[in-house]
């Protein structure tokens, strides 16, 4: 790997790694050297008692659940879809649901990564602290993360419940479903009263096999939080204080029955717990995420940027890997670190090698810096 990037290095070449192309943001092309990782794939070790595993970049999420189960633990929580690599989740502060649980990026302990000049460094709270942080959550931007050191919970089993209810008596009732079981989220199309709602609730209580259809799941968690999603689509999401959650929503629903009265995709919230990570959307606040979803085959843009003006009319940070219209001076205001993590990523890749056209516009300043071309 080291080789590689030394070489693009010596070629005047961009780099960017590709996971598994989940992203809806353009965060991988490039006409430089794309680095594939999938081969870089497995759990390295597993340290039950210390709470923590090491797992190559490349694994996929949903390869994760069997062999951290067999060394009885797994991960403290997951997005619903589990097809991410690792380091691609992390990437772009992938997240679960759960009012107490924090995004993927929250869980890193430490990692390995390979910098613009090819050469390997281990970094974690205690070594190359600042380096750290930012790499956390790096949008691939900071150079090659091959290994990932995660915390890690003892192995869990997870009943699964879902029901139909109107969607002004959720919100008003919000508090109480958040807080009442370790996951909660809901769904609502539009053109319906009602809304689909999900909880999962951690037991005791024995897997049921085969797994029934979803609503009706027990099993270990990698094996319930995980849900198919197999019709294309695009994506935004945002990310507001959690006490704005419900009024964002009811701006979306009045937005879309005026406007947008042909969508058929649904709305989803999600909640997310407040975590110290430089980019993530809930750096240092109680977080619900909503989401906005279209069919690839559909005009998108009008749809997403109205709705983008009720999200940052709540204070929302965007989703990293879903689509967003800001530019940097823009999200240097939304988020209060994020002169710092760009800072750290010029020290770590002066010449801007691991950056690529979308990323330039992210920055800060954008008249000029390191690396641009």
């Amino acid at each position: 790997m080291g080789q590689a990037v030394q070489k693009a290095a010596r070629e005047g070449m961009r780099v960017r790694c590709a996971g598994a192309g989940h992203s809806h943001a353009p965060l991988v092309p490039t006409p430089g050297l794309l680095l594939d990782l999938a081969a870089l794939s497995g759990v390295l070790r597993v340290e039950a008692e210390a709470g923590e595993a090491e797992i190559w970049a490349g694994t996929r999420i949903h390869a994760l659940g069997e062999p951290l189960r067999e060394a009885g633990v797994a991960l403290r929580n997951q997005g619903d879809i589990d097809r991410q690599s690792l380091a691609g989740a992390i990437a772009t502060g992938t997240h679960g649901t759960g009012l107490r649980l924090q995004n993927l990026s929250a869980s890193v302990r430490g990692l390995g990564l390979v910098l613009a000049d090819g050469t390997r460094v281990d970094c974690d709270a205690h070594q190359h602290a600042e380096l750290f942080q930012a790499a956390r959550l790096s949008l691939g931007a900071l150079g090659v993360v091959t290994r990932v050191r995660m915390a890690v919970r003892p192995a869990y089993r997870l009943e699964e419940k879902m029901w139909l209810e109107d969607l002004d008596q959720v919100l008003e009732r919000i508090d109480d479903l958040t807080s009442a079981t370790r996951h909660f989220e809901f769904f609502w199309t539009p053109g319906h009263a009602r809304a689909a709602c999900k909880s999962l609730s951690e037991t005791t209580q024995a897997p049921r096999y085969p797994l029934a259809g979803e609503g009706k799941r027990l099993a270990w968690s990698d094996e319930v939080l995980a849900n198919d999603r197999p019709l294309k689509h695009s994506e935004m999401e945002y990310a507001v204080p959690a006490a704005q959650g419900p009024a964002c929503l009811r701006a979306l629903r009045a937005l879309v029955k005026r406007d947008f009265n042909a969508l058929s995709w649904p709305l989803e919230y999600r909640t997310l717990a407040a975590d110290e990570v430089w980019l993530s959307c809930a750096y240092q606040r109680e977080t619900v995420t909503l989401s906005v979803h279209q069919g690839i085959e559909e005009e998108a843009e009008p749809l997403f940027r109205a709705c983008e003006e009720i999200f940052r009319a709540h204070e929302g940070r965007p989703h990293w890997g879903k689509v967003h219209y800001l530019a940097g001076p823009e999200l240097a205001g939304i988020h209060p670190r994020y002169e710092d993590w760009w800072r750290v990523r010029d020290a770590a890749d002066p010449e801007g090698r691991f950056l690529n056209r979308h990323l330039e516009q992210l920055r800060p300043s954008l008249s000029g810096g390191p690396g641009r071309r």
